[in-house]
């Protein structure tokens, strides 16, 4: 890149997000730079798991000629208590493929590879050090070895953006705002992982973790199937760990060793441990994602629906709607506030703010009462499980009575009436238009 070259759009961050936006933008037929820190797309992302089939087919009509790893064709969502478990799973046929299982260094790298094929320039190993702005409008951005300019920037650069904060469209993160994701990878055979998990045909599992190790954090655990390995990891809020000092791998360390997880991944050979920042503050942490000349997507917008623990889908349509505000723009020859705010229309528009906006109190509420929706209740419901399966010769009516007296007697009525009013708000607010 000469010193000096303008081109139409540059894309800072070649995730999801970055690589939706510049697609979007080549097929159009306007020149496009794509901008990754990295040496190659998804080389510095810990993200492995679940990406949703509607969203990756809206972007590229050809994705299952892509590296997938296997077709989700059950959902596990598995309470835990301390030693039990007690999981609910829904199964879709593997021709309703509603998701996939993907590994992002091979995703990524596959992604970036169409967006070429699109005539995108991609541009490795390059650093941002700054956006520039002349007039107080974008222009451009300078690296560790020149400056680089174009009519618009789109910051895809992750949840630390540091540009967007640069530039004032985002404040500094604060602890509540995020959770630290752990993962680690066990290396296993394929023939093993189908037996294991009971897989035919590709098929894939995915398992979402509450309770019992993870403390009554406001955290959860996730676990899922590739071809020849099977990734074990959590989230749990930033603020949280901060709090009540826990460290994240000893949280990890406790739910591999739980037997709802322990059997499925013994003997698998650790192949990797990473640690990554997740936006958690949903709704509400959404910054100004405009300026004139810059548009905020991704993870540096905070669009993570962390309820159904959605990233990547929302991230590719942010991409894909600021690259089609983007042509409008270029079309236009405006690159204002007034013109790049149809970006934001075009997300307030789609699933992507509704649903953020439809979960934008859950977290804070569930956080409120975490020790409750998270510790004492799955504990309670494998209880429930364990009178209701077994027998040892005792009536099982006193059972229940025994069950229900401790129940009221271990919680206060105070407790549980909080517990309660919790509950009504998430409705509440779910379900308010």
């Amino acid at each position: 890149m000469s010193e000096n070259k303008k081109v139409d759009v540059i894309v800072v961050g070649a995730g999801p997000a970055g690589v939706s936006a510049a697609i979007t933008i080549a097929r159009g037929g306007k020149r496009v730079v794509l901008v990754e820190r990295g040496n190659f797309s998804g080389a510095k992302n810990m993200y492995g798991g679940v990406i949703y089939s509607h969203a990756a087919k809206e972007i590229f009509p050809n994705y299952k000629e892509a590296p997938i790893e296997r077709i989700v064709t059950s959902h596990d969502y598995v309470l835990m208590s301390e030693y039990d478990s007690t999981t609910i799973t829904y199964k879709n046929a593997l021709e309703r493929e509603i998701s996939f299982i993907a590994l992002r260094p091979k995703w990524d790298k596959w992604c970036v590879e169409e967006a070429k094929k699109a005539g995108v320039y991609f541009a490795p190993d390059t650093i941002v050090r700054e956006l520039v702005v002349e007039e107080n409008k974008v222009v451009g951005i300078k690296t560790d070895l020149e400056y680089f300019y174009a009519d618009i920037v789109i910051i895809a650069d992750g949840v630390n953006s540091i540009l967007a904060e640069q530039i004032g469209l985002r404040k500094e993160l604060k602890p509540k705002q995020v959770a630290l994701g752990v993962k680690e990878v066990y290396k296993l055979p394929s023939e093993t992982i189908e037996q294991r998990f009971g897989l035919i045909n590709g098929g894939g599992r995915e398992f979402k973790l509450v309770g019992g190790p993870l403390r009554g954090l406001m955290a959860m655990g996730i676990m899922f199937t590739n071809k020849d390995s099977v990734a074990i990891g959590l989230g749990a809020s930033l603020e949280d760990l901060k709090s009540k000092k826990i460290k994240p791998y000893e949280l990890l360390d406790d739910l591999k060793h739980h037997p709802a997880v322990a059997d499925y991944i013994k003997d698998g050979e650790l192949i990797e441990y990473s640690a990554h920042l997740i936006p958690e503050g949903g709704f509400d942490s959404v910054p100004k994602l405009y300026s004139d000349g810059v548009m905020v997507v991704g993870d540096a917008a905070m669009l993570v629906d962390n309820v159904h623990f959605e990233g990547t889908n929302l991230a590719m349509y942010s991409g894909k709607f600021a690259g089609e505000t983007a042509l409008q723009a270029i079309e236009k020859n405006d690159f204002s506030s007034d013109m790049l705010c149809l970006y934001e229309k075009k997300l307030q528009n789609s699933f992507v703010m509704k649903d953020l906006k439809t979960y934008r109190n859950v977290v804070d509420n569930i956080m409120s009462r975490s020790d409750s929706y998270l510790g004492y209740y799955p504990e309670k419901i494998n209880e429930f499980f364990e009178i209701f399966t077994g027998t040892d010769g005792c009536e099982k009516r006193e059972k229940y009575i025994k069950f229900t007296k401790k129940f009221f007697t271990q919680r206060s009525l105070s407790e549980l009436f909080k517990d309660g009013l919790t509950a009504i708000k998430l409705l509440f607010g779910v379900f308010k238009p």
